[in-house]
């Protein structure tokens, strides 16, 4: 069974910052739900896991991913994943390309996966897999903009800690003391409960009506 997804999604970060996540390979398969960087063979192979919900079962994949691309150019992705669950009942395949793409100050970030799914996965999923792969890719991006956030946050504490070194070497013959700069909390990952209930009242109305 086959799932063709292309989606774009708006990101509240500039072009260049994203781009910037993007390179790191590790770091953007952390925002996948599930998945896990567990050994990285040279700069562009990698072996990792990822484990999938569909309707009643919960299988786990393990397998390689390769960087077929990475172009600075056109700030594009090309990633290639193959996977076995436990059993080897069941495989998966996913080609992955995504790309930042400048909006203003802003950015939006295009990814287009084609998943494969043999086997008992494929038997299982069957309908579930559009739905399911949709809410995903959803929080993969929530979860992308947020390591953004993270990222942002001390860069702007460190730009507002040098205009103050700066404010003071212009006053220093009168200042006697510094006021401390204040660390901006950081908001945790949201997970998007919101829209996962939504799907499962389009599923399961009656379940989800008594929640």
């Amino acid at each position: 069974m086959k799932v063709v997804i292309d989606k774009a999604f708006p990101i509240s970060a500039s072009a260049q910052s994203a781009w910037q996540l993007m390179q790191d390979i590790e770091a953007v398969a952390g925002c996948m739900p599930g998945a896990k960087i567990t050994e990285r063979v040279d700069d562009t192979h990698y072996k990792g896991t990822i484990t999938v919900r569909l309707g009643p079962a919960t299988m786990s994949f393990k397998g390689d991913i390769e960087v077929l691309a990475l172009d600075a150019a056109s700030r594009s992705l090309h990633l290639l994943g193959k996977g076995t669950d436990s059993t080897g009942s069941s495989a998966a395949t996913m080609d992955l390309t995504a790309s930042v793409q400048p909006t203003g100050e802003t950015c939006t970030l295009a990814g287009k996966s084609e998943v494969t799914m043999s086997g008992k996965a494929a038997a299982i999923g069957g309908r579930l897999m559009v739905p399911v792969s949709e809410q995903l890719l959803k929080q993969f991006v929530a979860n992308f903009a947020a390591r953004l956030d993270a990222m942002a946050t001390p860069q702007a504490a460190s730009a507002d800690v040098a205009r103050d070194d700066a404010s003071s070497d212009a006053t220093v013959s009168n200042a006697s003391a510094s006021q401390p700069s204040q660390a901006a909390e950081l908001n945790g990952i949201a997970f998007l409960w919101a829209m996962i209930r939504d799907w499962l009242r389009g599923h399961f109305p009656h379940k989800a009506q008594g929640r």
